[in-house]
């Protein structure tokens, strides 16, 4: 008998045709947040890597080349507490040189360039229990990161730390240090490449750890650029650089005393800041956000300084009774016009916008260009699912009033393979300010 699918009826066989369909389901989601992108100068690691929250405790060694718990890398951890993934692309990476050493015809060199390289040693002992075999072990500050038995020196397997490269026996060394590892050049033209790097990534909040205004005007003009020319929609932050002046540009004003006393330099203070953006969900906000293990700010302003900056577009923090929290979270924007209402000055409506216009265009590239015919029955999936994808942002309490019969309308553009979509949506925002009025009897 014949069978199988049909997909118009003209089938010269008598038989049962039979097609087998999904249910139509939405194909938008909230897209996740959490990523947060630094350029920073780094002695160790590749030229772009790529942290994440699950495996950083574990991986931070050789990614980064200190242990997670290492001060040296403190900002670091704080940024990964708050993020899921945080992308640094390593300035100065261009161009340095690997340290390396010679032990008889065995040459180790680190596996990247940077002066981290300098603090690896090797180390070869004849074996206690096999007299042709040797244990050769990699140093890193003097602690072992690996150790393996060869007997010659092409049966080494490079490791996480050390490219391995000879031939002939091994010969013994109580500990051989790798010299020569040097930084790149660095300078204005790898920032410049940092930021074109990021174009091609996905993240949430750009962090420019940096107190350097041409690197500032660089960002605040990178940011404009992506947000507005090519729909990449991330919201940058700086130090010290309300005179952006745009919702995309977050400035942070102050920094923060640790439990430990340690004054923290706010360049560094920046990446936990970023992060804290970049992990906050489009229905939350920041304002009134501790800031962990801090129980006092530098500098410290009155309460009149703190007015002056908040109106001045600035991130500022504040102490109190031990605790350090952000005074309100908004970013530089001052200059309100008919596009741009006071809302957004607030970091968690940008947030819900930002989401919204990712995260249509995303869905839509992956399952609409190309694939759906500009009809009637396209244009009212298209409204479907954006429908749908807003009833979840309104479910998270992100947006409120949205009416699917009056706020949405999906029509044909001007060209026959365009559609124009007219959406209205409502952003919340958190309660910041409660006034009482108590009457007394």
């Amino acid at each position: 008998m014949a069978g199988g699918t049909w997909t118009t009826q003209n089938k010269d066989l008598p038989g049962v045709y039979i097609n087998f369909t999904a249910e139509a389901r939405p194909s938008g989601t909230l897209g996740d947040r959490g990523i947060a992108a630094f350029p920073a100068p780094l002695p160790w690691g590749a030229n772009l890597i790529t942290l994440e929250a699950e495996t950083y405790m574990t991986d931070s060694l050789k990614q980064l080349g200190f242990y997670s718990t290492d001060p040296r890398i403190r900002h670091i951890t704080a940024a990964m507490t708050h993020a899921s993934k945080v992308l640094i692309y390593r300035l100065g990476a261009n161009g340095a040189a690997k340290a390396t050493g010679t032990i008889g015809g065995l040459t180790a060199t680190a596996k990247y360039g940077g002066l981290r390289g300098d603090d690896i040693q090797i180390v070869i002992q004849s074996s206690i229990d096999d007299p042709d075999q040797y244990t050769v072990q990699t140093l890193l500050d003097g602690e072992i990161v690996d150790s393996q038995e060869a007997a010659t020196v092409d049966q080494l397997v490079s490791n996480d730390f050390v490219n391995f490269k000879g031939t002939g026996v091994l010969s013994d060394t109580a500990g051989t240090p790798l010299t020569g590892g040097t930084e790149g050049t660095g300078g204005t033209g790898d920032w410049t490449k940092a930021l074109s790097i990021f174009e091609s990534e996905e993240f949430n909040v750009l962090g420019i750890p940096v107190d350097d205004d041409s690197i500032k005007q660089l960002a605040v003009a990178y940011t404009k650029r992506l947000r507005e020319d090519e729909g990449k929609k991330f919201v940058t932050v700086l130090y010290n650089y309300p005179q952006a002046d745009y919702e995309g540009v977050i400035s942070l004003k102050n920094s923060v005393v640790t439990s430990e006393g340690l004054t923290v330099d706010p360049i560094y203070l920046l990446w936990e800041i970023a992060a804290m953006e970049a992990g906050a969900n489009i229905n939350e906000s920041l304002t009134y956000g501790t800031i962990p293990n801090a129980v006092d700010v530098s500098p410290k302003y009155t309460n009149s300084e703190l007015i002056k900056a908040i109106q001045n577009g600035e991130l500022v923090l504040t102490a109190t009774n031990g605790q350090v929290q952000i005074v309100q979270d908004i970013n530089t924007l001052k200059t309100l016009s008919v596009n741009r209402s006071r809302a957004y000055k607030k970091n968690r409506v940008v947030r819900t916008l930002d989401a919204i216009a990712n995260d249509i265009k995303r869905t839509f590239e992956t399952n609409y260009i190309g694939k759906v015919n500009n009809d009637a029955d396209g244009r009212n999936l298209m409204k479907a699912e954006i429908i749908s994808y807003l009833d979840t942002l309104q479910g998270l309490g992100a947006i409120q009033n949205f009416d699917p019969q009056t706020d949405i309308e999906v029509l044909p553009g001007n060209d026959v393979e365009s559609v124009l979509v007219n959406l209205a949506v409502q952003v919340v925002d958190s309660v910041e300010k409660i006034y009482l009025s108590v009457t007394v009897k």
